[in-house]
């Protein structure tokens, strides 16, 4: 059953009902016995699975033109590695384990 939001004209009390799809929409507040309105919100959507992709539908002809762009090397991308000005580059900064009591 779904959950519907109403607002008060007079008095702007909100209040949340859940109703059947059958069921008449609130007219009276129960607060103050002003008008009662549906309030609407925006409906949240949820896409699961992989992804959704430009080429999913699409001809392999079409999908030809995102492939034109030229690529990187792969140098540029990573920052050459640097040692510490203390000389130890080979102590690691994972903690070490230690047995529980």
């Amino acid at each position: 059953m779904p959950t519907y939001q109403y607002a008060c004209t007079n008095c702007g009390e909100q209040l949340e009902v859940v109703q059947k799809f059958t069921d008449d929409a609130l007219t009276e507040c129960p607060a103050c016995a002003g008008r009662l309105r549906k309030v609407f919100n925006a409906v949240g959507i949820v896409f699961k699975g992989s992804g959704f992709y430009r080429t999913d539908n699409r001809s392999s002809t079409t999908s030809s033109t995102t492939t034109s762009s030229p690529s990187k090397p792969a140098t540029e991308s990573k920052p050459a590695e640097t040692t510490s000005s203390s000389g130890s580059a080979s102590t690691t900064s994972t903690p070490a384990s230690t047995p529980a009591a």
